[in-house]
């Protein structure tokens, strides 16, 4: 089944966004479908179709782009994964996962002076990010430290840190891979387990729309598909947002389905984590039982804890 027309493919209109879009454009491109790229302003809503969001303030950076389909000015939308709400809007599918890039965290510092903090040191020093999951591991491995909110895309946060005074700011590694803005002074978080998704680039569609639906069959990655919902199988499980300090990451390695996922209070003094094992025949409920497990645990009073918060 081939389109009689280029399928229209919806992005944000930020850098890293449109490179997103142009990997899938390339791999439809190698398949013979045609499309073409409609970027999108993400400065706010659209009025003409208010999709129905599981949470509140969830799909901050997929609002917009979701409105846009619903509306048909756009076949397809492409997200950064890790963004995207457990809960699709009404109407909206997920079409595709794209092979996985990196997806852990990484430390871009003023110099390599890193190297020689240790964990729960006295010295405060100072670090950016606007993540709450990334802020809680942090004040885990070091209480001491001033964290700073960081706002803006890769660029923008890259001039700010060169313009501020802090040690360092945290990115996501597949971020600065892609935009190949590596620095010098980076380093692997190895201990920071990343965001649900973190590093998936997702395809949705409308879900009436079988033309589109067809013709991203070419983007899927089976396996990345199957880790990165596991993952937001056990966020939804726990909390269901991405403004939550829940950290996951599955990987598949001869068939065996690894899963490693944690909870934080929002300070980081409270740590709940679970490490479980699959088989393939139990992919599909990995991330409901990794929940399971991490909640018999005690984690449901960070749960409330971070309830609590958000009331006020």
């Amino acid at each position: 089944m081939k389109p009689t027309k280029p399928i229209r493919i919806g992005t944000r209109d930020s850098r890293l966004a449109l490179w997103q879009a142009q990997q899938v454009q390339q791999i439809l491109s190698r398949h013979n479908i045609p499309s073409e790229l409609v970027p999108v302003k993400s400065d706010g809503d659209l009025d003409l179709v208010t999709p129905l969001y599981a949470m509140g303030v969830e799909g901050v950076f997929t609002k917009t782009l979701d409105a846009h389909l619903l509306s048909n000015r756009i076949d397809i939308a492409v997200h950064s994964m890790k963004d995207v709400p457990v809960q699709l809007p009404q109407g909206v599918i997920q079409s595709a996962v794209l092979e996985r890039g990196p997806t852990g965290d990484v430390l871009v510092a003023k110099n390599d002076d890193y190297l020689n903090w240790k964990e729960h040191e006295l010295n405060e020093r100072i670090i950016a990010t606007g993540s709450v999951r990334r802020k809680a591991q942090w004040w885990h491995r070091f209480p001491n430290h001033r964290l700073e909110n960081i706002r803006g895309n890769l660029q923008t946060r890259m001039k700010k840190l060169e313009a501020e005074t802090w040690q360092g700011a945290i990115f996501a590694a597949a971020g600065l891979h892609r935009m190949e803005m590596m620095q010098e002074h980076t380093f692997e978080l190895d201990w920071m387990l990343p965001a649900p998704a973190q590093g998936a680039i997702m395809v949705v569609c409308r879900e009436e729309d079988v033309m589109s639906k067809e013709c991203c069959k070419v983007l899927n990655h089976e396996q990345t598909a199957a880790c990165v919902q596991a993952e937001r199988d056990f966020l939804a499980a726990l909390m269901g947002g991405c403004a939550t300090p829940i950290s996951a990451l599955a990987t598949i390695r001869n068939g065996v389905m690894s899963f490693e996922g944690n909870i934080l209070s929002p300070d980081g003094k409270q740590k709940f984590e679970v490490k479980m094992q699959f088989s393939e025949k139990d992919f599909e409920e990995a991330g409901r039982k990794a929940a399971a497990d991490i909640l018999e645990q005690g984690a449901e009073a960070v749960l409330a804890l971070i309830r609590k918060n958000k009331l006020k």
